[in-house]
């Protein structure tokens, strides 16, 4: 079977969105499928489209759904952005695109219940951290009553919705608790951190070992389609603090005792509640097994099923 996607994978830190891409690729040939990238071939089977937006990385829907109709081929979408982020006209294409694809993949029902279109078929597939993040993970690191509560976060992205309004502040009383706050990747131009630790983005190998030094993992990002800095924190096995209005986020965390806030304030009371629940939670979340590397193959089976 030829199947085409419409975004080729990116080497180095990048989105979440990438490594499910790669993954993608690497076992859709090993399941002896040829992968293309470009739509001047006349027989594909199978058209993914991974965004349906033009960029430098591929082609847009609109191309995708033309070298259809001229060609036979079904088309399955996935839905890795809603546009929460500052992009109103990405979640009017998504909107747009969604009522003709023959099967769609959300990473959450709360991105499915965002988008509100009519749907031909779909499935909701979780996304998952790459089997690395569980390698590091340590079940037998306590919190000790003499040293600092050590939190972290991490995100790829500098949009305002990341949470930095509240990171900032926890920034600002950081000497007056017994925390720690470390954070890992891009900040937005101008925002300082004077009192945590900052860390540039790094590989997800060099990642997976920087997680776990922590014990607590914040999040005070909202309206994620498909958290992939969630996952990645559970698998290394740290307890997640959470913004309510996190979109995917409370189904990601929730089976793993996630707790939520919704300010500030109440993202101090969650933080202390998990210091005094740490422990337990922890032993729950150290269950958590998922990784992309099986996941994915979900992502082939709709791929070949939708053809038959």
């Amino acid at each position: 079977m030829k199947v085409y996607l419409n975004r080729t994978p990116v080497v180095g830190p990048w989105g979440g969105g990438n490594k499910t891409l790669t993954q993608l690729v690497q076992k859709l040939k090993e399941r002896g499928h040829e992968v293309v990238f470009e739509l001047t071939h006349k027989d594909i089977n199978v058209y993914f489209c991974f965004d349906p937006r033009p960029n430098q990385l591929g082609d847009w829907y609109g191309s995708i759904y033309e070298c259809k109709n001229n060609f036979g081929g079904k088309i399955v979408q996935r839905v890795g952005d809603v546009g929460t982020h500052s992009k109103p006209e990405l979640t009017e294409l998504v909107r747009q695109t969604v009522p003709h694809t023959d099967h769609v993949i959300f990473p959450s029902h709360w991105a499915m219940n965002y988008i509100d279109a009519e749907i031909q078929k779909h499935t909701v597939i979780f996304n998952s951290p790459l089997s690395t993040f569980h390698i590091h993970k340590d079940g037998t690191k306590k919190l000790v009553d003499n040293k600092k509560v050590r939190i972290v976060t991490h995100h790829w992205s500098d949009n305002p919705k990341k949470g930095f309004d509240l990171y900032s502040k926890l920034d600002d009383i950081l000497p007056k608790f017994n925390y720690e706050f470390t954070y890992i990747g891009r900040l937005p131009s101008g925002f300082k951190l004077k009192n945590s630790r900052c860390i540039e983005p790094i590989d997800a190998k060099s990642l997976a070992k920087e997680l776990p030094k922590h014990d607590i993992y914040l999040t005070a990002s909202i309206e994620e389609a498909g958290a992939n800095h969630v996952l990645e924190a559970l698998a290394c096995g740290l307890p997640v603090v959470y913004h309510e209005k996190g979109g995917s986020i409370p189904e990601y965390c929730d089976p793993w005792g996630g707790i939520s806030f919704c300010n500030f304030d109440t993202m101090i009371k969650s933080i202390n509640k998990m210091i005094d629940e740490h422990d337990r939670v922890k032993a729950d979340v150290l269950t958590y097994s998922l990784y992309l590397e099986k996941e994915i193959t979900r992502y082939i089976e709709v791929i070949e099923n939708v053809i038959k």
